[in-house]
């Protein structure tokens, strides 16, 4: 405490108080406190700010809209697959500047669990996905994944839509019970009525890829096979789609194929329209071992 001196009381003693309490103030012993966020820049303070309400914007703006709100999460919707793709590009990118990639970048094929990822073999870098709408449907979509060593299964294709078997699918295909075999096949020759389109899998030209009459629908089936790939169900590999060759025995059912779609559901096959079947022929590359993953979706979730 500061003692004054008797004289300095009264009028004159308040004069030198606030004289002497102007001299501490100068002095630097009156300091203010910090404001909040002192020593944060001011563009880091904003845009944690920013950042937050961009969250909250963001999930206002799905929040009505699931194809959004699930674009917006990068998962199957609207949107979707080419956010995913573009999203993990970036980021194999960002790692490859010098560093390993991040754990959380080596992405599965989305859809498929455990068991089944488990199915495809080592060695396949290409798989064409088939996922059934239902168990008993015949509508599906279907699309081609490659595996890279780094950042793990890309899309190659867009969703396709396609067909599969009249009554939907099955764990245990039989002759004639019209239902597409859920499983992991390879996939290996191919062929057709129609000329080779740039097949990099053997292709057999062949005028026996003929089909007559009409489906289910009453819709005609001239030109389903004009392009064919063989699924790897119940046949000997290496040989011509049209080998009637069954080492499972003739119950087990045969002759599965991808091939050109007729507007209605399959007795066994997976169908896709003739661009896209002949896209597919194109991509398919046997140095990659490519495989195919078939079933409806919740089968593919084991």
């Amino acid at each position: 405490m500061l003692l004054l001196p008797r004289a300095l009381h009264g009028a004159r003693g308040a004069l030198a108080l606030t004289s002497l309490c102007t001299c501490l103030l100068l002095t630097g012993c009156a300091q203010q406190a910090p404001a909040p966020g002192h020593g944060q820049p001011a563009e880091s303070r904003a845009g944690s700010a920013g950042a937050g309400e961009s969250r909250i914007a963001e999930s206002k703006s799905a929040e009505g809209n699931p194809a959004e709100r699930n674009a917006a999460r990068g998962e199957p919707g609207n949107g979707g697959l080419e956010r995913r793709q573009g999203s993990a590009n970036g980021a194999a990118a960002h790692g490859g500047a010098g560093g390993p990639v991040e754990a959380s970048l080596v992405r599965e094929i989305p859809g498929l669990g455990p068991v089944t990822r488990a199915s495809i073999p080592v060695a396949a870098r290409q798989a064409f996905v088939v996922t059934g709408e239902g168990r008993d449907s015949p509508r599906s979509g279907v699309a081609l994944y490659e595996r890279d060593a780094d950042t793990g299964w890309q899309p190659v294709t867009n969703r396709w839509p396609a067909h599969n078997a009249l009554r939907g699918w099955t764990r245990d295909h039989r002759a004639s019970d019209l239902r597409s075999p859920i499983g992991v096949f390879t996939l290996g020759d191919a062929g057709g009525r129609l000329p080779d389109p740039g097949s990099r899998l053997p292709y057999d030209e062949d005028s026996d890829f003929e089909a007559p009459g009409t489906g289910f629908l009453g819709e005609p089936l001239e030109g389903s096979f004009d392009y064919v790939v063989a699924i790897d169900y119940n046949r000997t590999p290496g040989t011509t789609p049209l080998d009637k060759e069954r080492p499972m025995g003739p119950g087990k059912g045969g002759g599965v194929w991808i091939h050109v779609d007729h507007k209605g559901p399959t007795q066994a096959c997976v169908s896709l329209s003739r661009t896209h079947m002949v896209e597919l022929l194109r991509l398919l590359d046997p140095a990659k071992r490519p495989v195919i993953v078939m079933g409806d979706a919740l089968a593919l979730r084991d």
